[in-house]
């Protein structure tokens, strides 16, 4: 019980949570350490972590007894690790991975005898920082196991040669009965002749061998949309697991990560940047061309310009994902001495300080000061 941490930080929410949030919080942690998806060491401890603190949280009777009493509250509710959990935390996790991972826990669906689609894959791609701005194509090649192109999944050399399995007479399980002194007990299975096809191939295809898929090896062109963001996905169909009984494949998401910039900021659609600007420059004025990512954009520095002022480029940000609306670019302006300096320069300099006299701005502090 003492190695137990404590539920709400696990779920990374406040006591005061509601409902909304810890069921948003639990959504995001079970697909982040899903074994599906995260394939680190110590990754499927933090799932049922996750979702043993869920099912406490989530239900009102538990969590005001976890409250009140913390895990010692919990002693009567089964949890003596994943396999004490009910049935309505495996129904929030079907919901969360049923479309993403073709089905989820449904033993029933993976038993059925009929074609089922193949489970979805995730993958990253970095991407440059331009390119994530403008948009391109990346051609990625893969391994995916698609239908025979003979057989058309079906492993059989012919529909003829395809017959019902003798043993669980095409349901794709056999049900066994076990006396005990507590009574019959009744349980269900795959079937171990057909594995769960419900069929007998008497002949099977000459390409794939029984087996109803080709492995391949194809490219496939990515198309990179202008202005997307890091963490966002891109879903190419059909280019996930292979389906079953000649059901579909799965579908394949890329999550895209962006690679950062030497100079440019990004912060949504908008483009930040700072620029040095010398003393005598922000004092006089200037102009300066500064760098976007649309190229060179003329700036007028006003004189007397501050250390850290801000300067808006309307329109020379990123184009927005799903509009014709652009964002602007911000520019900072750094001021920045010289640290070597001229012999005529420091002359200068010398006259410039005794021409200010009693006026330099230190003198001007020092006075408002007082």
């Amino acid at each position: 019980m003492a190695d137990k941490r404590d539920y709400y930080e696990v779920l990374g929410v406040s006591k005061t949570a509601s409902e909304a949030d810890i069921k948003k919080a639990y959504r995001s942690l079970a697909k982040k350490y899903h074994p599906d998806i995260n394939k680190e060491k110590g990754a499927d401890v933090k799932f049922k972590e996750v979702q043993e603190a869920y099912e406490v949280l989530s239900d009102q009777q538990k969590r005001a007894n976890y409250d009140q009493f913390g895990h010692a509250g919990m002693d009567n509710n089964g949890f003596g690790g994943f396999g004490g959990f009910q049935s309505g935390g495996f129904e929030d996790i079907n919901d969360i991975f049923g479309s993403f991972f073709g089905g989820g826990f449904n033993q029933s669906q993976r038993r059925q005898s009929g074609p089922r689609k193949g489970e979805d894959r995730l993958m990253q791609m970095r991407v440059d920082f331009m390119d994530a701005i403008f948009g391109k194509t990346e051609s990625i090649s893969l391994d995916v196991e698609e239908q025979c192109s003979v057989c058309m999944g079906s492993g059989a050399h012919s529909k003829s040669d395809i017959q019902m399995c003798p043993t669980c007479n095409g349901k794709g399980s056999v049900t066994t009965q076990q006396r005990t002194p507590f009574g019959v007990f009744q349980s269900s299975s795959v079937c171990p002749e057909c594995q769960g096809t419900g069929k007998k191939i008497l002949n099977k295809c000459s390409k794939c061998h029984g087996r109803g898929y080709e492995k391949k090896r194809v490219t496939v062109d990515i198309k990179i949309p202008a202005g997307i963001h890091s963490g966002q996905q891109l879903r190419v169909p059909g280019k996930g697991e292979r389906g079953a009984q000649g059901g579909p494949n799965g579908d394949l998401y890329i999550e895209i990560v962006v690679s950062k910039h030497k100079f440019f900021q990004r912060e949504g659609n908008h483009i930040y940047i700072s620029v040095p600007v010398s003393a005598i420059d922000a004092t006089l004025g200037c102009k300066i061309d500064v760098p976007t990512v649309h190229g060179d954009v003329e700036l007028t520095i006003p004189s007397g310009t501050q250390h850290g002022t801000q300067f808006r480029l309307k329109g020379k940000g990123v184009k927005d994902l799903n509009s014709t609306n652009m964002g602007d670019q911000f520019v900072e302006v750094k001021l920045q001495v010289e640290d070597k300096i001229s012999r005529e320069e420091k002359e200068l300099y010398e006259k410039l300080k005794k021409i200010q006299g009693k006026d330099s701005i230190y003198d001007r502090f020092k006075k408002a000061f007082k």
